[in-house]
C-alpha cells in the first residue's frame, strides 16, 4: 500500500500542477514535466519518446474541444522507488464535448517520477485500458 505521506503529498501536488498545466493547454509548462529521456507506453499507441510526446500534446491542444483531466478521487497510490524517486499509480478521467454532449473515458496509468534538480519530472509513463 502506499507510505511515506510526505512522498505521497508531494507526488500528489506534483499530479496536480501537470494536470492543470495540461487542462489549461500549456505546452510548455505540460512538457517540463517529463525528463528529456521519457519513454510514454500506450496499451492502443506504443511507445513515443519526449519529442513524440510533445507534437502529439500539441496536436491534442489545438483542437477546438479542450480536454479535461481529472484524478479519480481515491485512485492515487504512490510508492517510493530506492534512490530514484515515486511511482504514481491510479486513474483519471479525460472529458471533452462533442456534438453537444460530454464524452469521457477513464483509463489507468503509472507515472515514474525521478527527484531530478530541476524537481519531480516523470521519466515513464505507461497507460492502458483504453
Amino acid at each position: 500500500s502506499s507510505s511515506q505521506p510526505a512522498l505521497r503529498d508531494e507526488i500528489a501536488a506534483a499530479d496536480s500542477a501537470l494536470f492543470s498545466a495540461f487542462n489549461q493547454r500549456d505546452l510548455p509548462k505540460l512538457m517540463s514535466f517529463f525528463t528529456r529521456d521519457l519513454e510514454f507506453y500506450q496499451d492502443n499507441e506504443g511507445v513515443e519518446n519526449y519529442a513524440q510526446t510533445k507534437k502529439d500534446f500539441g496536436q491534442m491542444f489545438g483542437q477546438s474541444a479542450p480536454i479535461q483531466r481529472a484524478l479519480v478521487s481515491g485512485s492515487l497510490e504512490v510508492f517510493p522507488i530506492k534512490n530514484y524517486g515515486a511511482m504514481e499509480v491510479g486513474r483519471h478521467r479525460f472529458c471533452h464535448a462533442e456534438a453537444g454532449q460530454e464524452e469521457c473515458g477513464t483509463f489507468s496509468f503509472v507515472h515514474v517520477w525521478r527527484r531530478t534538480n530541476n524537481g519531480w519530472q516523470i521519466a515513464r509513463v505507461i497507460s492502458y485500458g483504453h
